[in-house]
C-alpha cells in the first residue's frame, strides 16, 4: 500500500481559507491525499462561518484551532498550497522539496456587507477551493514526474 499524497494548506490566520481547504480535500481525497492547515500569522479561533458553510454542505468539520507553522515544518509534505498572498510571501522553505503552489483567493472574512453578504463570500470561497481540490484530486498524481505535477498544481491556482 502506497502511503497517501501529503498536503499542506497554508493562508494568513488558518480561521477560513484554509480550513476549508483542509476539510474539503481530506473528504474528497478520501485517504488518498491527506491534508492538514496552518496560518502564518494564527487567529484566535475558526471563523464561525466557516464551520456554518461547511455544515450548510453537510461536512462536519473535525478541524483544529488556528495553529502556526511550529513543527510542520518538521513533517515531510507532498505539495505546500498557499491560499492568501500573505501566506505566500511568507512561507518557510520546507525541508524534502515539496511542490510549492498558489492558490490565492480573496479572504471571505475580510467581506464587508450583511449577513448575506458575508455567508456569500464565505460559499464562494468554498465553491472556488472545492473546484480547484476537484482538479487536483483528477490528477494522477501518484504517476507524474514532480515537475509536471508541480506545473499542474501552479495552472490549478491561475485558472
Amino acid at each position: 500500500m502506497t502511503q497517501p499524497f501529503r498536503i499542506l494548506f497554508l493562508c494568513t490566520g488558518n480561521s477560513a481559507r484554509s480550513q476549508l481547504a483542509e476539510a474539503l480535500m481530506n473528504l474528497h481525497g478520501q485517504g488518498r491525499v491527506v491534508a492538514e492547515s496552518a496560518g502564518s500569522q494564527p487567529a484566535a479561533r475558526v471563523n464561525p462561518r466557516t464551520i456554518d458553510v461547511l455544515r450548510e454542505a453537510g461536512i462536519v468539520w473535525q478541524g483544529h484551532p488556528p495553529r502556526g507553522l511550529d513543527g510542520l515544518e518538521q513533517q515531510h509534505w507532498d505539495a505546500v498550497i498557499t491560499v492568501c498572498d500573505h501566506a505566500k510571501e511568507s512561507c518557510p522553505i520546507f525541508p524534502g522539496q515539496p511542490m510549492v503552489a498558489h492558490w490565492g483567493m480573496p479572504d471571505p472574512a475580510a467581506v464587508d456587507g450583511s449577513d448575506d453578504d458575508k455567508r456569500r463570500a464565505f460559499r464562494d470561497a468554498m465553491l472556488l477551493l472545492g473546484r480547484r481540490i476537484d482538479l487536483l484530486l483528477a490528477l494522477p498524481l501518484e504517476s507524474l514526474e514532480r515537475l509536471a505535477a508541480e506545473a499542474k498544481l501552479r495552472a490549478i491556482g491561475t485558472g
